[in-house]
């Protein structure tokens, strides 16, 4: 691996990082594998530990590595590796389990209290060059799917995970409050699980228009009235008078929650994905009256990455949608903020060895500015022409060797979170508004993490979506802030 990179993006404070060449890993076992990091997603938690250090009783003590939703490409196995071999692309998950605690045991290993997972103190993450892993921890992709979308696989299988708590059947009625990437990838997986009616909801009309067009059957954008009175209307929009078959909560916020106990059937199923403060007011009458089944969901467990990439290569969910932009190694902080403003729903950091296309072209556009700016300097008598070329010259140079950022532009940019959470205003109608034909509106951009539905004045969140998102929601005079949650 002579003249490749192990160079890493690291943490060493809220709002300071680095780069620093880091040593090249060593396989550990006879079962690991060494992958050269092609793509890394950026996740809400990353945002959040960017922002503050901590996330809840995680705290970044040491300079950390971030990143943990990536793909890459096996470099190397070790002698009792029979499933990969090098040059294969995989799909990696970034949590690693004891494997003999009683819930590893019993399938559960996403619940291990030992579990080891990439960018959660102390733990570095993989926004490097090369990382090792378990070979049944690294997910072969198939031909027909490439390394960005490999790199997506893990929200997704955050999604699968909830939606298989939700257990959804063929015929079924869900509805998904939160359209951020958990919240649209849940309403993805519960169509190709058979879900005939999809119900995104959210307070950001152009985000309702992306979910309609990626997997909703309906939409409907929440307002500031009672939980009960947004549940109604929800529920009359979709026509389903008698409730949702199940419910899932992307957002962790307490309004959303609320509506979504009076929006579910008798009998019927609700799921808490997204992660919200410890305490809530939580509506039990509605819960032990309809004997809703409530279930929580974390991560993902046995069988869920396996599910995810077959979904992506059967085409049954199609994630490039949910790509905004692809920027290279140089560019991940800039890339950081514009994730925590929300101009984007999901962007992807090509890896320090990886090219990106559109490098050159972005290299000569940013030399050709710097030059501008000297000759404008020099004529003015400010500057040196001399100098002012030299300056120009290695400002290109620079320019050049940064990643630019290509991609697919998101369809809501600006109105969708990247694995971050909303911070939108109330739209002025009073009345409820429904989305069956796409909205087409810019919405206030999101900002930080988790897919929050805040309905009332006054109401304070302080969660995320168990992806690890963190991130605020305002509607009017609402505050809810989420201090995140790991993942």
């Amino acid at each position: 691996m002579e003249g490749k990179s192990n160079l890493s993006f690291i943490l060493n404070k809220p709002h300071d990082v680095s780069y620093a060449e880091r040593p090249l890993p060593k396989l550990q076992s006879e079962h690991d594998v060494l992958v050269a990091v092609n793509y890394t997603g950026i996740c809400g938690s990353d945002v959040h530990y960017w922002e503050h250090g901590a996330i809840g009783h995680f705290v970044v003590k040491d300079p950390m590595v971030l990143g943990h939703e990536s793909a890459g490409t096996v470099i190397e196995v070790g002698s009792a590796v029979t499933t990969l071999r090098p040059g294969d692309t995989v799909a990696l998950e970034p949590g690693y389990p004891c494997r003999r605690c009683a819930n590893c045991l019993g399938g559960f290993y996403n619940l291990c209290p030992k579990m080891a997972f990439a960018a959660t103190p102390p733990y570095d993450g993989t926004l490097t060059g090369f990382w090792v892993a378990p070979d049944d921890f690294c997910y072969k992709l198939p031909d027909n799917v490439t390394l960005q979308e490999g790199a997506l696989i893990e929200p997704l299988a955050v999604a699968v995970h909830i939606v298989k708590q939700a257990r959804i059947t063929p015929g079924q009625s869900v509805v998904v409050m939160g359209a951020g990437p958990v919240g649209l990838l849940c309403a993805a997986v519960a169509r190709s699980f058979g879900a005939t009616k999809v119900v995104s909801v959210d307070i950001v009309p152009a985000k309702l228009a992306f979910a309609r067009s990626f997997a909703a059957t309906h939409t409907y954008l929440s307002q500031r009235v009672a939980p009960e009175e947004n549940a109604r209307n929800l529920l009359a929009v979709a026509g389903l008078p008698d409730g949702a078959d199940a419910v899932i909560d992307a957002s962790g916020a307490e309004p959303s929650i609320q509506a979504s106990l009076h929006a579910v059937r008798v009998g019927g199923t609700y799921v808490q994905g997204g992660m919200g403060r410890p305490d809530i007011t939580f509506p039990i009458m509605a819960l032990c009256l309809k004997e809703v089944t409530a279930r929580g969901s974390f991560r993902y467990g046995s069988g869920d990455y396996r599910l995810a990439v077959e979904l992506v290569a059967s085409g049954k969910v199609d994630v490039k949608k949910l790509i905004s932009s692809v920027v290279g190694f140089g560019q991940a902080e800039e890339a950081f903020k514009k994730v925590k403003e929300g101009q984007v729903i999901k962007v992807l950091i090509a890896g320090p060895n990886e090219k990106v296309e559109g490098e050159a072209l972005d290299a000569a556009v940013d030399g050709a500015k710097v030059e501008e700016q000297a000759e404008q300097a020099a004529s003015a008598g400010t500057a040196d022409a001399g100098a002012a070329a030299g300056v120009a010259s290695a400002a290109a140079g620079a320019a050049g060797a940064a990643g630019a950022g290509a991609g697919a532009a998101g369809a809501a940019a600006g109105a969708a979170d990247a694995g971050a959470a909303d911070a939108a205003a109330e739209p002025a109608a009073a009345e409820p508004v429904t989305t069956d034909v796409p909205v087409v509106g810019a919405g206030v951009p999101d900002a930080g993490a988790a897919d929050a539905v805040v309905a009332d004045a006054g109401a304070t969140n302080t969660g995320a979506t168990n992806t690890g998102a963190a991130g605020v929601t305002a509607i009017g005079g609402a505050t809810a802030v989420s201090t995140g949650a790991c993942c």
